[in-house]
């Protein structure tokens, strides 16, 4: 692949992923939209005083964004968080956010909680909305760059750290909020965890979870670690009784890259509405 369409598929991807657009990533960079999309369809390239501006937004370097890298070199950090197909990190996520902004829309104040929140593009996405977000992980350094992201947006996120399994939640939110971070709950402490996150969730609000589901037939990813805990098929949702009206369930595979190895994940996605307390 040529010089000029790699550094186009790496703009336009590494925008994307920090989920910005153009007209953000233009303000930023002092330039007008109609030039970033230039790049990124590969019309033009930017100038060579723009590389440095434009690696130091992505927190990456200007040689990874031609494609050149180190060995052990990161092309950067949102693209590490990310190595998994665009199955999961797609279709299936936006079908949940779209309904969460159909659903409720931030059209009155409207209060988020992100968590285990990583590296905070959901909070961002959120903030960028409208929502008021409030988001924790348990990793300062996951943190520092979800505020380095806000910063460059111009959004405001209530970024604190955290673990779940020893914080408790005071405060009741419109919609909360864990993608990629049930899997870290385990199975004795789970129904605590849940009636926890249902008992601070308003009545109208929203509960949008996902929960990685075990299938003998997949094996255990190459990448799973002792602090991460396979669901059963169906578990996830069982948790939830006659006060919550489940507006989506589905469970799905992706293809996945983490560890190296080629493998698969089987999750369940769930969105759920609380009718009553």
């Amino acid at each position: 692949m040529k010089a000029e369409s790699i550094l186009a598929n790496r703009i336009y991807e590494s925008r994307k992923l920090m989920g910005v657009t153009q007209e953000v990533l233009a303000e930023k960079l002092g330039i007008t939209p109609q030039s970033v999309s230039r790049w990124e369809n590969g019309q033009s390239r930017p100038d060579v005083d723009m590389l440095p501006k434009l690696a130091a937004f992505f927190g990456t370097t200007i040689d990874a964004l031609f494609g050149y890298q180190a060995e052990n070199l990161k092309i950067n950090r949102y693209e590490e968080k990310y190595k998994c197909t665009s199955n999961y990190y797609g279709s299936k996520i936006k079908r949940v956010t779209r309904e969460i902004l159909e659903v409720l829309p931030p059209t009155q104040p409207r209060t988020v909680l992100d968590i285990g929140c990583g590296i905070g593009e959901m909070a961002v996405f959120f903030a960028r909305n409208g929502y008021i977000v409030s988001a924790f992980d348990i990793d300062e350094e996951n943190l520092n760059i979800g505020k380095n992201l806000a910063r460059s947006v111009g959004v405001d996120v209530n970024f604190f750290c955290a673990d779940l399994l020893k914080y408790k939640i005071e405060s009741k939110f419109d919609i909360i909020y864990a993608k990629d971070f049930l899997y870290h709950v385990p199975p004795q402490d789970r129904t605590r965890i849940f009636e926890m996150i249902q008992a601070n969730t308003n009545v109208g609000g929203l509960n949008a979870l996902n929960a990685y589901v075990e299938k003998s037939f997949l094996g255990e990813p190459p990448e799973w670690r002792n602090d991460k805990y396979f669901y059963q098929t169906a578990e996830l949702f069982g948790y939830y009784g006659k006060n919550w009206r489940l507006e989506i369930i589905d469970e799905y595979y992706f293809d996945c890259n983490n560890g190296g190895v080629p493998h698969q994940h089987c999750v369940d996605v769930m969105l759920a509405k609380k009718i009553s307390d």
